[in-house]
């Protein structure tokens, strides 16, 4: 292992520090009292602008700078919620004879990066900036490596900032130390969850757990990761999709039941895909898919408003203002491909849908079959066209594996996905419940697999026997969190909102 100038500096002032008898990673409590943030919003001052409050203060923290000014020092201390200023006198932290805790610990020693404990009071210096006074100083974790170290300029210009995508998100401990604005991205997606969670329960829905390790890549059409079990000797999928083990739970007499579940599909990554991502999926029996469509527009606008602090559902995406406020726009997939192109897809069959593809210069290959191709065209020509909370409606059969016939459209089902800003948002069904009709979907998906389709459907023969006992009418959603997130923080890429995104293996 090759250390450079800085890193072998580190490692002497390590061995330096223990040489004096004090423990760079101690094990010991540390009392913390407040974090910077609070220290800040609850100082009280009296006419004159003394601080009158916080008088004891005990703050711990990593040391971002420090200006040494002989006798004293200042400090810039981060936590988890923002930075505050230090002021170190050698007196009050080495009050007898030896100053080695100020000469030679805190000069010379102390590295920016490292963890410390701080007691104290706090004060408003000179020039108005709230700091602590310290009174005792206590190690408690010494980094190794040198952190980058961004400037800002008197213009508010920021020099040396760590910013390379493929740094920050291979390393996001670095990223969310030396970024911190980074940590409001995910604090507004920890807000949304706990706020939909909430909106759940409220709705009467239980939390639920299915399994991750599945026989069969049931529920989506995607290819899936496949792993092996020793002990039964069989192959093993990490789920593609959680639906159809919630529908068994409606099967067995629950009336409603959510799960915020990790996915993985063994598919493609660009700014909008990671193999591994974050659905919440919810269940409700006696319901169908446009009574889903009412309860998504009051979830999301409750989540949305939950995240901007209870305030707005509106949202800058990028140069669009997005309202999800509902009630949304309500169109029918055919519809949508005749309102943008001008073709009418409805009745088309195979043939005639590639000749309509060929006119709109959509690409298709010979595995595609009606359903995939209308798929294609409508991504290729509406979707991105769609910016504001849009339910495109009445899907058409082949599509749709899982979804119950349309009750008055020949050809068709009762599906919706919500498209946002030109994505993809949710996906919804009016849940199919005929094990029969369920069966010749599977064979037919399993005849498209044939075809060369390998996101085509497994057939999920206890799933089958689940249906013959009998499921009630069922209404099903499931809504991609890390897209949503993206949408409520203005990010262009999953990889911004994922703390750990899929990276190449590091050279």
């Amino acid at each position: 292992m090759e250390l450079t100038d800085q890193e072998k500096t580190r490692r002497e002032n390590l061995t330096k520090i223990r040489e004096l008898g004090i423990e760079p990673f101690p094990a010991a409590l540390f009392p913390v009292t407040h974090l910077a943030t609070e220290i800040k919003e609850q100082v009280e001052e009296d006419a004159e602008g003394n601080v009158t409050n916080l008088q004891e203060v005990a703050l711990a923290g990593r040391i971002m700078s420090q200006r040494i000014m002989g006798k004293a020092a200042f400090a810039n201390l981060q936590d988890s919620s923002g930075r505050i200023q230090l002021y170190v006198s050698r007196d009050d932290i080495a009050p007898d004879e030896d100053k080695t805790m100020y000469n030679t610990v805190f000069k010379k020693l102390l590295d920016l990066g490292d963890f410390i404990g701080v007691k104290g009071f706090v004060f408003k210096t000179r020039t108005g900036e709230i700091s602590v006074h310290v009174k005792e100083f206590t190690f408690l974790g010494k980094s190794l490596r040198p952190l980058p170290s961004p400037k800002e300029d008197e213009q508010g210009k920021v020099h040396d900032a760590f910013k390379d995508p493929e740094l920050r998100y291979r390393m996001r401990y670095v990223d969310l130390t030396v970024n911190p604005k980074v940590k409001e991205v995910f604090r507004k997606r920890s807000r949304l969850i706990t706020a939909m969670r909430q909106f759940l329960d409220d709705l009467g829905l239980m939390e639920v757990e299915t399994p991750v390790l599945q026989p069969i890549h049931g529920g989506a059409a995607a290819r899936p990761f496949k792993t092996h079990h020793n002990t039964l000797d069989v192959p093993m999928y990490l789920r593609i999709a959680n639906e159809l083990y919630l529908k068994r739970l409606i099967i067995g007499g629950f009336d409603g039941v959510y799960e915020f579940a990790k996915i993985f599909r063994n598919e493609g990554m660009d700014r909008t895909h990671n193999p591994e991502f974050t659905m919440v999926e919810f269940y409700v029996a006696y319901k169908d898919y446009n009574w889903m469509m009412d309860t998504c527009e009051q979830l999301l606008e409750h989540a949305v408003k939950a995240v901007n602090g209870g305030t707005t559902t509106k949202v800058m995406i990028g140069e669009n203002e997005v309202d999800f406020k509902g009630p949304y726009r309500r169109l029918s997939m055919a519809d949508a491909i005749k309102e943008h192109t001008g073709e009418n897809i409805d009745g088309a069959d195979e043939d005639e849908l590639r000749a309509i593809a060929d006119r709109l210069d959509v690409h298709l290959d010979k595995t595609m079959g009606r359903g995939k191709i209308i798929d294609e065209i409508f991504g290729e020509t509406v979707e991105a066209k769609l910016i504001q909370p849009t339910f495109i409606t009445d899907y058409p059969v082949e599509m749709s594996p899982l979804t119950k016939k349309h009750r008055s459209k020949q050809g068709l089902v009762e599906r919706f996905e919500l498209i946002v800003n030109g994505k993809e948002l949710a996906n919804a069904y009016s849940e199919l419940n005929d094990p029969i009709d369920q069966r010749e979907r599977f064979e037919e998906q399993l005849e498209l697999g044939k075809r060369g389709d390998e996101e085509a459907m497994a057939l999920d023969e206890d799933f089958l026997r689940a249906l013959e006992y009998g499921m009630p009418p069922t209404a099903g959603i499931g809504i991609g969190i890390d897209r949503l997130v993206m949408l409520l923080t203005g990010q262009r890429t999953i990889q911004e909102v994922l703390f750990f995104p899929q990276m190449k293996p590091e050279k």
